[in-house]
């Protein structure tokens, strides 16, 4: 019944089979698989991802990011990898939720929105209300002339974050900046569904063992 009640953890940026298990391993219950973008660190190649998802045993999902916009090109990039959700960290038309559930029932939609300000509650509901399953909370500025996407390793404003946390009828997700020193508060203020985690439990950008299992520890605390 315990494990029922506690707060998900998604381990981002993997980026080979023996993080995949790593991971794994400690208690993850979702890995993190990054595709193509402007900015940020730990993508994989699409070949490398595809070996890391069908490496890995369910119920563990497997998140693609993908920082593709465009219906078919977010198709043909899934299909490359085979990830049972797709993270899609970019804005997207409203019809595109439709369209990729149309094309892959399968397949959850996450939906990242980039806390800046007010604003984004709105554009949680709306993501919502046009098909997203899953919200993820993270730091970034898509409005940069080179988008920040995700990865910036920054903490962004929690109180926004806990508002759309309570006005969610779909499960969310908080990144950016987490670490073993301030994931307990994260999870107090902001009371997400799941936790996002990458370089807070890395080292020299490996995954780390320790680091995590300590991550782990806080958050089954």
């Amino acid at each position: 019944m315990e494990s029922r009640f506690r707060t998900r953890v998604k381990v981002c940026c993997i980026s080979s089979p023996n993080e995949a298990a790593l991971a794994i391993r400690l208690g993850a219950d979702a890995l993190g698989l990054v595709g193509r973008m402007p900015s940020g660190p730990g993508v994989v190649l699409d070949d490398l991802a595809a070996q890391i998802v069908q490496q890995t045993p369910p119920p563990i999902a497997t998140f693609m990011l993908t920082s593709e916009t465009n219906v078919t090109d977010i198709i043909a990039h899934q299909q490359r990898v085979g990830a049972n959700t797709v993270q899609i960290v970019d804005a997207v038309a409203p019809e595109t939720y439709a369209q990729l559930h149309a094309a892959l029932p399968a397949i959850k939609l996450v939906q990242v929105i980039h806390v800046i300000d007010e604003r984004n509650l709105e554009e949680a509901l709306q993501a919502v209300e046009n098909g997203a399953d899953t919200l993820l909370l993270d730091s970034g500025n898509p409005n940069l002339s080179v988008k920040e996407l995700g990865g910036t390793g920054r903490v962004h404003n929690w109180e926004i974050s806990r508002k759309i946390v309570e006005q969610s009828p779909v499960p969310v997700f908080l990144a950016g900046g987490l670490n073993i020193e301030n994931v307990r508060r994260a999870i107090d203020q902001v009371q997400p569904f799941g936790l996002d985690i990458c370089s807070g439990v890395r080292s020299n950008g490996q995954l780390d063992a320790t680091k995590l299992e300590a991550f782990m520890n806080v958050v089954c605390g």
